[in-house]
């Protein structure tokens, strides 16, 4: 089996550890919002708890000339990393 080239192993070792989750954020946001285009995305951190924990993100949309927030919160199970649950806040500009 061909060794993958140093420079990919590197990349990949330097891919933020919510990387993964923020993908998954950006998928359902676009699911919840399809008319809107994803414009700007933000980690604003994660909630360790004992047995789940939450990643949460900031993404700025744009649907029609107005453009708007969402907060998304990613509930997983720490052991499993299975989604437990996935909530969203609309907001403006006034909210940020």
């Amino acid at each position: 089996m061909p060794q993958k080239p140093h420079l990919d192993v590197k990349i990949a070792e330097n891919e933020p550890s919510y990387s993964e989750w923020g993908k998954i954020a950006m998928e359902k946001t676009k699911e919840k919002y399809p008319q809107a285009k994803i414009v700007d995305y933000l980690h604003l951190g994660k909630e360790k708890g004992a047995k789940y924990s939450t990643e949460k993100f900031k993404l700025w949309l744009k649907r029609d000339q107005k453009e708007f927030g969402v907060f998304v919160n990613i509930k997983f199970d720490n052991e499993t990393e299975q989604i437990i649950n996935i909530t969203y806040q609309k907001t403006d500009r006034s909210n940020l």
